[in-house]
């Protein structure tokens, strides 16, 4: 079976966690996969949930300094077992530990949480020495509270102090402190499904599976910048606040200039961030050019997003006005305007 057979078999992919989760967060759908014994499916998954996570990680710590809002950001990808189907449950401790309800899928290499030793398929016990909460429905019929849970808590603790974690692992537990480490706060997660979509809701960033078996991690980074601004940007509350009607309305008029607006200061953004983690600006430029008719007619609509030639214009302008010699990270003037209403 093929990587991208693997991948396109489950229904929805694991959770990508690095930053924080809103209090109100509905759950994520239940992960539901078919029955194999190949591990080679949640392998996979955990590939792409990492290759996620470490773009976003990046992203995130690289421009804490620009961020106001920031959250711990110890580069950690966790999953809990009751968000899984029951049917596949009991042979998930021999793929991913779970010696107890939530464990580590995944592990940033370089980020704080690696160097402090922790390892994919720890179980996690406490966080600061507060346990975790179990969600009671998630044992019968699987849903993500109890991640979401877990994810709340790390989120909640101060992102400039250290997490002390208590792990589990073959039976034997032992404390782990992670170097504090802050980032811009948001939180990232991978969708499965056949096209190349992605959304940005003020506090989660949602990238379709597609990309992963299509672009490069270069390419990926693009996307989850644009996206990731978006959050930053607070540009759902600033539309909220400025009234705008969404659904086909969302396409016409003022609705419709105003949508393009934030698209335009995401793609802005985003570029900046880009630069910030090391990343080559000029990629976004390339993805524009190259791939922008790949996504134009999907998550890109034309009447509320510029057309991608457009968008590589402006890129490129953006990326020649960054002043010789800028610092690392550079914050844009643009993010002046995070507290302005859109007019």
């Amino acid at each position: 079976m093929s990587r991208a057979s693997i991948l396109s078999s489950a229904v929805v992919a694991l959770s990508a966690f690095l930053l924080s989760v809103p209090d109100q967060a509905p759950a994520a759908p239940l992960v539901s996969v078919e029955k194999t014994d190949d591990t080679a499916l949640f392998g996979a998954m955990r590939d792409a949930d990492l290759r996620l996570a470490t773009i976003a990680w990046k992203l995130a710590t690289a421009n804490a300094a620009i961020c106001p809002d920031r959250a711990p950001t110890p580069g950690i990808v966790i999953h809990a077992i009751d968000q899984y189907d029951p049917g596949v449950r009991k042979d998930l401790p021999a793929i991913f530990g779970f010696e107890g309800p939530v464990a580590v899928e995944a592990v940033v290499p370089g980020s704080a949480a690696a160097k402090a030793g922790v390892q994919a398929d720890d179980t996690i016990e406490a966080v600061n020495g507060k346990p975790f909460t179990v969600n009671p429905a998630g044992a019968s019929q699987g849903n993500t509270a109890t991640r979401d849970a877990a994810q709340r808590q790390i989120a909640a603790e101060p992102a400039d102090r250290p997490l002390r974690l208590t792990l589990l692992r073959h039976g034997q537990k032992r404390d782990v402190t992670v170097a504090a480490q802050p980032g811009c706060r948001s939180r990232f997660e991978m969708l499965m499904g056949p096209g190349l979509t992605a959304s940005a809701d003020g506090d989660i960033v949602q990238i379709g599976s597609r990309f992963f078996e299509r672009f490069d991690d270069r390419m990926i980074a693009v996307v989850v910048a644009h996206e990731f601004s978006h959050n930053i940007l607070h540009h759902r509350d600033r539309l909220d606040a400025a009234g705008v009607k969404r659904g086909i309305l969302s396409e016409f008029g003022r609705n419709g200039r105003l949508f393009r607006q934030t698209e335009t200061e995401a793609d802005l953004l985003g570029v900046n961030l880009m630069r910030n983690a090391g990343y080559d600006p000029q990629d976004a430029v390339r993805f524009w050019r190259e791939h922008g008719g790949e996504v134009d007619g999907g998550i890109f609509r034309s009447r509320t997003h510029p057309s991608s030639s457009a968008r590589a214009d402006a890129v490129a302008a953006e990326i020649a006005a960054i002043p010789a010699g800028a610092p690392t990270p550079y914050r844009p003037p643009l993010l002046d305007r995070t507290g302005t209403a859109l007019q």
